[in-house]
């Protein structure tokens, strides 16, 4: 980098690049929506059969491309605006060290030398004269500076430490420009796709090594962003989103999808572009860790023949103890693809029955894994319904409570007289792995209690429709517990309480809910277990559970048997026990035939 170079560069045109690069990346999400969720969703709620099925998958495919360039884009605009950000502090250095030499009647050279003037008190009647400065750097070290600064102090020409000062300034700011040159360059060459029209794993994984150099070069210009509130409420969390200009919001964006994912409090919108951005990141490097599990691992041979023991004489075959044992951990090896694929498979389901579009408002692998997916824009919605799942609920299992909010919305929809409708399967806690080792304890409840109620309070800062939404908790098994203990240590923002299936709240009462009285609702199919395993616990003391008449709740109508059934539809439509969910989901709740309380000593008699 040389003096002329740097005089010459115009930040600005990088910056104008960039937004360039963010327009490109705009159209590409626009392009993708646009794709999913009108055209794809369109096809899928009008039109059937083998050509409908093979326009899906060629039009999924565009979608993907529209996403990888949405995010490099996204990412070489950042990158833009980063070098940009070095090479204008570098600048504004140069700058200022010129205008000082110039001022101090300094010439600065092409080469970067400055040449000083004479100066200083007559030497056997001769002022002490001129010279050059060689371009330098300012020294490091204290011992190199303390010599350079005795060196100019001893000078007869007081101009010579100045010119010094001056050449190490301009020495500094090309260095400075020269090292993000070399830091940049290759950051910006990575940003470069394959020249095929397919989004692979690789590029996918490539992506995710692009933002993390992206992030790492960018440090100085990412920290002069404003950053989001340490430990910031929903509200706090939605102000600073609002502060950000278009462009920030855009490179925070682009290098940091999981923290802006993970904010309560943002629009649906920005959390779900976020969150899928992460998901297809984590996703292809998954996949290829599976495909290079399986090349370490073979499948054994599965079976043998059977050897009737009495005969001698094969009799069938019989499966292999060693088969058995690798497809238990091919199974494991594969656990959090399965949770992956199935919140894929709800995003392309949008349309079918009418279906909205999905917003993924959450996701982790952490642990058991997370993932929070609403059916609808909550943000909007007139009536949202909130659904937390109970024991051995993972990422890997999640395509079953993602069905269950799911039905809830295609009845909840049905009933809603026209108002708009959001269901929501919050996974966002570490659920109990056993029945019986696990859920007897509450710490469970208690860690994910503060998580799910700053969660609501979120729904409550991004929701940006004409009124205030009605707001329903729906929960099941252990997840009612964990909806008691947010109730019970914090507030619970709802305006109605569903539990089913629950096996105590850790609340002895309705009243102690945070919901007016009459709003919570309590479901109990028959031969389900779970009730009574909460009712008597473990050592056969009684305690209260919703299910109970003390406990005060509307004991609700269930035609569905089991603890798994409450959200089952039959050939004939809904089950009425998910009937009776979708009317309290939209305010309707006056209409939920009721039941006496069960009788909690039938078991005994």
């Amino acid at each position: 980098m040389d003096l002329a170079t740097l005089k010459a560069l115009k930040p600005s045109e990088y910056e104008e690049a960039a937004d360039g690069y963010r327009a490109t990346s705009e159209m590409a999400s626009s392009a993708k929506d646009a794709i999913d969720n009108r055209i794809c969703a369109g096809i899928r709620n009008q039109l059937d059969g083998e050509t409908a099925k093979a326009a899906l998958r060629e039009l999924q495919e565009v979608s993907k491309d529209f996403h990888y360039i949405q995010t490099e884009c996204a990412l070489a605009s950042t990158a833009l605006n980063g070098f940009a950000f070095d090479m204008a502090a570098a600048k504004r250095k140069l700058e200022a060290v010129l205008e000082d030499a110039k001022a101090a009647g300094c010439t600065v050279g092409a080469d970067g030398s400055v040449t000083y003037p004479a100066g200083g008190k007559e030497v056997d009647g001769k002022v002490p004269e001129g010279g050059t400065m060689p371009p330098g750097t300012s020294p490091t070290d204290p011992t190199s500076a303390s010599l350079e600064r005795s060196a100019a102090n001893i000078h007869p020409n007081p101009n010579f430490g100045k010119a010094q000062d001056f050449a190490n300034r301009i020495g500094d700011a090309l260095q400075e420009a020269a090292e993000a040159d070399t830091k940049w360059a290759p950051k910006l060459r990575a940003l470069k796709a394959d020249d095929d029209l397919a989004v692979s794993n690789r590029d996918w994984t490539d992506a995710k090594s692009d933002m993390d150099g992206v992030r790492g070069a960018g440090k100085s210009y990412l920290d002069s962003l404003p950053h989001p509130p340490k430990d910031g409420s929903p509200k706090d969390n939605a102000t600073w989103w609002k502060s950000l200009t278009d462009e920030q919001r855009s490179d925070y964006l682009a290098v940091h999808p999981d923290s802006v994912g993970a904010l309560d409090g943002l629009p649906a919108t920005v959390r779900d572009q976020a969150n899928r951005t992460v998901l297809d990141e984590t996703r292809a490097k998954a996949q290829l860790d599976y495909d290079a599990w399986l090349k370490d691992h073979p499948e054994p041979p599965r079976y043998q023949d059977h050897i009737n023991m009495h005969t001698g004489m094969k009799q069938g075959k019989e499966e292999l103890a060693a088969w058995e044992e690798w497809e238990e951990a091919r199974k494991n090896a594969h656990k959090s693809l399965d949770g992956m694929d199935a919140i894929q498979k709800r995003f392309d389901a949008t349309g079918k029955r009418g279906l909205p579009e999905a917003y993924l408002l959450g996701f982790s692998t952490e642990g058991d894994g997370r993932a929070i997916i609403a059916n609808g824009n909550p943000d909007t919605a007139d009536h949202q319904a909130v659904y937390v799942p109970g024991t051995t609920s993972e990422l890997g299992n999640i395509e079953g409570n993602i069905n269950r909010m799911v039905n809830v919305w295609h009845e909840a929809d049905a009933k809603a007289g026209g108002k708009s409708v959001s269901t929501i399967t919050w996974l966002g806690y570490d659920a109990p792995d056993s029945v019986w080792k696990d859920a007897p304890f509450p710490n469970y409840a208690y860690d994910g209690a503060p998580k799910f109620n700053h969660f609501l309070d979120g729904l409550e800062a991004s929701h940006s429709g004409d009124s205030e939404p009605h707001r329903t908790v729906i929960s099941h098994s252990y997840g009612s517990t964990l909806v008691g203990a947010a109730a019970q240590t914090g507030h619970l923002n709802a305006d109605d309480v569903i539990f089913a299936g629950s096996p105590g709240v850790r609340v002895s009462s309705a009243d102690e809910m945070d919901v007016p009285k009459g709003h919570v609702w309590n479901e109990e199919a028959d031969g389900d277990p779970v009730p009574n395993l909460g009712r008597w616990g473990h050592g056969g003391d009684r305690f209260i559970i919703p299910s109970d008449s003390e406990f005060g709740a509307n004991q609700m109508t269930t035609d569905t048997e089991g603890h798994s059934g409450y959200w089952d539809e039959t050939s004939h439509g809904p089950s009425q026990s998910l009937l009776n969910q979708a009317l309290v989901v939209v305010g309707k709740g006056d209409s939920v035939p009721l039941k006496p309380p069960p009788d909690p000593w039938a078991h005994v008699k």
